[in-house]
């Protein structure tokens, strides 16, 4: 990622965990972990974990419903000509580290 790309990214991370704490219904933890952005600038995607797993669809489907809204946040915190399709998935690489990290803690 050029720096730009990565300074966007970063942007995107911050201002989505914001919204998705205030917007949250309190009933998962919602956590972003990292944000991707096309070459282009146009998508970007947000990576989430969820607390307890037992919510993670529910809280991924209500993410999902309040792209719009967190679009029109980051128009009104960051000026800048194109606000890039936000998309909203679930962290699998976290997900998978974590597993790793307490099967290694059984042994």
């Amino acid at each position: 990622m050029t720096q730009r790309n990565e300074k966007l990214a970063n942007l995107i991370k911050e201002l989505s965990a914001q919204f998705l704490n205030r917007e949250n219904n309190r009933t998962s933890l919602i956590t972003v972990t990292s944000c991707t952005t096309s070459p282009d600038l146009k998508r970007a995607t947000i990576f989430v974990t969820v607390l307890p797993d037992s919510k993670e669809h529910d809280a991924l489907d209500f993410a999902k419903r309040k792209r719009a809204e967190l679009r029109d946040y980051l128009k009104k915190k960051y000026e800048i000509k194109i606000i890039p399709f936000i998309d909203i998935q679930i962290d699998l690489g976290e997900k998978n580290r974590q597993k790793i990290d307490e099967l290694l803690r059984v042994k």
